[in-house]
């Protein structure tokens, strides 16, 4: 008499699964990718301590200085990155191209953005899905605080 394991099929391998998906995704792209700005290095350090500086400032004419508070150097810290990512993140939301703009702007003819990315996209796929089957062993555990109470 068969049991649970015999009566589940063997899992279809993961390149295929990867390209069935990969495929739908590159299909959205036209509709569904955007390029977005991102600063990168000096400036998010410049940002950053800006923000600390203000934060720093405006606590010090609050009366909360590093005499008053020893530890207040991870509150500033903390917040001006929150308030840098703020930032940038407005900046590059309101700057977006669509994947036929970028390859207008870029010259390309032959698609090869869209190559590109098919092929990062399934490779990232792949690896999640190799990441996730690396920690199957661990599911038991983790699900067991999903199960219905006895």
């Amino acid at each position: 008499m068969p049991n649970d394991k015999d009566s589940r099929r063997p899992p279809e391998p993961m390149s295929s699964q990867a390209d069935g998906v990969t495929g739908e995704l590159v299909r959205l792209m036209p509709r569904d990718l955007v390029f977005v700005m991102r600063f990168m290095g000096e400036s998010q350090y410049r940002l950053q301590s800006h923000f600390q500086d203000f934060i720093r400032a405006e606590l010090a004419a609050g009366g909360v200085t590093t005499q008053t508070h020893p530890m207040i150097h991870l509150f500033i810290e903390n917040h001006a990155i929150l308030l840098r990512d703020f930032v940038f993140s407005g900046v590059s939301l309101s700057r977006q191209f669509r994947v036929d703009e970028i390859e207008r702007l870029t010259g390309d003819t032959t698609s090869m953005i869209r190559v590109d990315i098919w092929d990062q996209l399934k490779s990232h796929i792949e690896t999640a899905e190799r990441q996730f089957h690396s920690q199957a062993g661990t599911l038991p555990k983790l699900l067991s605080a999903f199960e219905k109470p006895a």
